[in-house]
């Protein structure tokens, strides 16, 4: 007897050695294992059954042709007048070119990108550099709050789509409002859907006009800043140069104070015309007087003249006493008074000049930054504007048929199916019982609650028509009488 290497016996147990039944397939001795032909002989089983099944639900369904055709008039019938009854929709689309991002490197580095046609790279580019266009902000704003109110309140759509509240109007101006943004191109659409095509379009529009108003209104740019900073600050300026221009002006009109270094220049070159005529004409006198009498006319004359000349002086030089000085009530300021009229002049003259120069700086200053403000707040240019639409975009009554009539056909056919798998059911299943009885139950209380109402109408219209009966009774009496 031969030993294997090692050194087992060569004879196997029954029962575990393995067998070749000739397909490959091994099995223990005694546990018959599948064969090819038997798995064929299944899925074949398997696939005459199920044909049997759909020949059968056909059978079924062309026993219940009548009804299938009567599901058919009646679907049709109903989805048509559902499609006809409907109200019409005009849509009105506003598009709106990509808004201009700030300027820098990343973003000249985006253009360059999306110039040579690599637009997903632009975007990726964009996004690592932190730079995030204001398209997305745009959409954002389009579908604020803010914007819908005041669309709201301008169309007055809590009329139009017959709402209640302002939550269930908004949610309907959503409804008809579709706002997207092209990823590639970076083109906003608005579309706009009103039963009124003028409607739709001037909705569309409000959008643009309620976006650039929003836009310029939220802008956090640095021009923003400092031109508001700059509003506030000329409105302090232009108070402070009101006030030193007011507080000039009277004073210059209290002293006739036209131009202090020029009235004093003048006044003091007349006292000396005057001081040179005074000397003058003394000494004519002094020489009339050898030769004339006091009497004298020429005499006279010259004395009268020179006591002129000497109260014309005594007004252009003032009083010596600094009371007087500042009390005179004269025309025109005395020489005297004039250099106490001078330190105030010069300070409101002074102070006004300031104000002045200050306004005219920070004039210049707001208008630059009104400037800049302009430069930095993206823009919202229009691409297509929004028209009153001549051809409705919806609904689409053909489908609407087409589709409501399939489906009650289909409805018909399943519940044609459904009947006879609940008639092959067997009566006693219980989950068929419980069924039954609870369609009793429901089919009784509706009944109940139909005989109910039924009864209440009768006896309303008994009521009605006994007080109808009482009250023409009543007018025969009155008409007898």
């Amino acid at each position: 007897m031969s030993v294997n290497g090692n050194g087992n016996d060569p004879i196997r147990a029954a029962g575990v050695e393995a067998a070749d039944n000739g397909t490959g397939v091994r099995g223990a001795v005694g546990i018959p294992a599948p064969t090819v032909g038997s798995r064929v002989a299944a899925v074949a089983q398997n696939a005459e059954k199920r044909r049997k099944e759909r020949i059968e639900k056909v059978r079924l369904l062309w026993e219940g042709r009548k009804v299938l055709l009567r599901a058919f008039v009646i679907g049709a019938v109903v989805s048509i007048t559902f499609a006809l009854i409907l109200p019409k929709g005009f849509e009105a689309t506003t598009k709106l070119m990509p808004p201009e991002s700030g300027g820098g490197g990343g973003a000249a580095l985006m253009a360059a990108l999306a110039t040579r046609g690599a637009g997903m790279l632009g975007s990726l580019a964009g996004e690592m550099l932190g730079m995030k266009g204001n398209g997305a902000v745009f959409v954002e704003i389009l579908e604020s709050r803010t914007v819908a109110d005041r669309l709201i309140e301008k169309f007055k759509l809590d009329r139009v789509y017959k709402t209640n509240k302002i939550e269930y109007t908004r949610k309907e101006l959503e409804h008809h409002s579709k706002i997207l943004e092209d990823r590639k191109s970076g083109v906003i659409t608005i579309t706009v859907v009103d039963s009124d095509p003028e409607r739709a379009a001037g909705i569309a529009q409000a959008y643009v006009a309620e976006l650039d108003r929003l836009v310029a209104q939220v802008s956090t740019s640095s021009a923003r800043s400092e031109r508001i900073f700059l509003e506030a600050r000329l409105a302090t300026v232009k108070t402070d140069l009101d006030n030193a221009a007011n507080q000039f002006s009277q004073f210059a009109s209290k002293n006739t104070a036209i131009d202090i270094p020029a009235q004093g220049k003048a006044m003091v070159e007349s006292a000396a015309i005057l001081q040179g005529q005074l000397i003058a004409a003394e000494a004519e006198a002094s020489g009339l007087e050898k030769i004339y009498t006091v009497n004298n006319v020429r005499v006279k004359a010259l004395q009268a003249r020179i006591v002129e000349l000497r109260e014309q002086l005594q007004k252009l030089g003032g009083s010596t006493s600094p009371n007087e000085a500042i009390n005179d009530d004269a025309l025109y300021p005395s020489i005297r008074k004039l250099p106490l009229l001078g330190v105030k002049y010069a300070d409101l003259y002074r102070r006004t000049r300031i104000e002045e120069t200050v306004f005219e700086l920070l004039t210049q200053q707001y208008e630059l930054a009104k400037v800049q403000e302009a430069k930095e707040i993206p823009s919202v240019k229009v691409l297509d504007q929004a028209v009153a639409a001549t051809v409705k975009s919806s609904p689409h009554r053909t489908v609407i048929s087409i589709v409501g009539t399939i489906l009650f056909v289909c409805g018909a056919g399943y519940w044609i199916l459904l009947k006879k798998k609940w008639k092959d059911v067997d009566p006693t299943d219980p989950g068929k019982v419980l069924a039954e009885e609870m369609a009793v139950v429901v089919g009784g209380t509706a009944r109940k609650f139909a005989h109910s109402a039924a009864a209440m109408g009768v006896g309303v219209l008994s009521r009605r028509r006994d007080a109808d009966e009482r009250k023409s009774a009543g007018e025969a009496v009155r008409n007898e009488l």
